[in-house]
């Protein structure tokens, strides 16, 4: 495997046997979040690292029937040894492939929970129902994959479009299948606004992060300010009254979160600090891939708003990815939920680059 592939998942054994001490600890125990956090942590890293410690099994044995062959003194013993070598490798190339397969993404591809913001862009009232589109399709999309989902913060028009919403999502794969919608959407379509039927173009951004435990990304008071202030939109008769709508502001960052989508105000608060939480590991894994971009800049899972990935148009049905020029005639059926062709082929497209850099 090449060495980039091989340093993650030994960093995931790592952080596996890490997990596996601290849940033995009387100290976390006790802690029912801590523990409860380190277990999915260690969950979603287990099948992975099971099939890593399978792989190097297998290539030891693979090394001790090779020495076996070359030091046999008669045919038949170096047959059997060559034989025995020949099945080793086909295990192993199947184990290979799901490595492959479960090393796509990156080294926050096991992630089971994250967090995605949709804002509309120019376009205005038209830009913010294509971001409420967005939206549906992702929530259609989450239902087909049995994920949960919960909306932390949402702000809609008039016209019930979304300026922006905050989302979580979590279930199997969510990070692995969510993170290649991170970009700019453009779609191109007559508004329902239109009364000549002119095509109009708008836009929408698209940003998901991967949500990290409370032991990854340990917010103390201290760290962040809270604001309270009245919520407005929809539904905020009641919660002007009560102020309790939150705006956290990250002191070392500057990265800041409100959240008025709770009547409560403590749950208010709850929500923006995991919003904030999966922010400020964003950014410290922004700029931790900045140092590795040239090892990964064939890869389409940037995660950069600012990039133009995808155009929806409707007149024509047609949905195209830029990153790896895919064109499906069927918009239709992927804004109703079915994301499947787009997803598979953008995770196939990041597999066949891994494939080419690993080696024997």
């Amino acid at each position: 495997m090449s060495k980039s592939i091989r340093d993650t998942l030994e960093e995931k054994l790592a952080r596996y046997r890490e997990l596996e001490a601290a849940m033995a600890d009387p100290a976390v125990q006790g802690d029912g979040a801590k523990m409860s956090a380190v277990a999915r942590e260690h969950g979603g890293l287990t099948r992975m690292v099971t099939n890593y410690i399978e792989f190097k099994r297998l290539t030891d044995e693979i090394l001790g029937c090779q020495e076996m062959a070359e030091a046999a003194e008669d045919f038949d013993e170096r047959e059997m040894a060559e034989t025995e070598m020949a099945e080793l490798r086909k295990q192993r190339e199947k184990l290979w492939e799901e490595l492959l397969a479960m090393t796509v993404g990156g080294e926050d591809s096991h992630r089971t929970r994250c967090v995605m913001e949709i804002r509309a862009g120019t376009g205005g009232d038209e830009a913010a129902l294509f971001a409420r589109d967005l939206y549906e399709m992702y929530i259609k999309y989450a239902e087909h994959k049995h994920w949960r989902t919960e909306i932390m913060d949402a702000s809609i028009n008039d016209m019930g479009g979304f300026k922006d919403i905050t989302v979580t999502f979590e279930g199997d794969g969510v990070y692995r299948d969510l993170q290649y919608e991170s970009g700019g959407h453009r779609v191109q379509r007559v508004p329902e606004t239109e009364t000549q039927g002119r095509i109009h173009t708008s836009a929408a951004t698209v940003a998901v992060m991967p949500e990290p435990e409370d032991v990854e990304v340990n917010l103390k008071p201290d760290d962040y300010r809270v604001d309270k202030f009245g919520a407005s939109g929809p539904g905020g008769q009641h919660v002007n009254k009560t102020e309790s709508a939150i705006r956290v502001t990250h002191h070392e960052t500057g990265i800041v979160v409100q959240c008025q989508d709770e009547k409560s105000q403590h749950k208010n608060l709850a929500k923006a600090l995991r919003v904030l939480k999966a922010r400020v590991y964003e950014k410290k894994r922004e700029e931790e891939s900045n140092k590795r971009a040239e090892e990964r800049r064939g890869l389409v899972g940037s995660g950069d708003r600012s990039q133009r990935i995808r155009t929806y148009n409707y007149p024509q049905n047609r949905l195209t990815d830029h990153r790896i020029n895919l064109t499906l005639y069927k918009l239709d059926q992927i804004i109703a939920g079915d994301v499947y062709p787009v997803t598979e082929a953008l995770i196939e497209y990041d597999r066949d680059q891994l494939r080419s850099e690993m080696e024997e």
